[in-house]
């Protein structure tokens, strides 16, 4: 199993969501690209971060 953190810093909101765009490491190809996030629960995040485990 290997695991990833992928940072986010926001884009955009929309009228139900916040959209966030990802900030790859210098030299290395996006991972997720762009993710959306529900207000209620981003509110005024304006950075998050997504772990993602590879399980196979």
């Amino acid at each position: 199993m290997s695991q990833t953190t992928v940072k986010f810093s926001i884009e955009k909101e929309t009228k139900n969501s916040v959209r966030y765009k990802e900030e790859p490491e210098d030299g290395k190809m996006p991972i997720m690209g762009t993710v959306y996030v529900q207000k209620w629960f981003a509110g005024d995040t304006k950075n998050i971060e997504i772990t993602i485990e590879k399980k196979d």
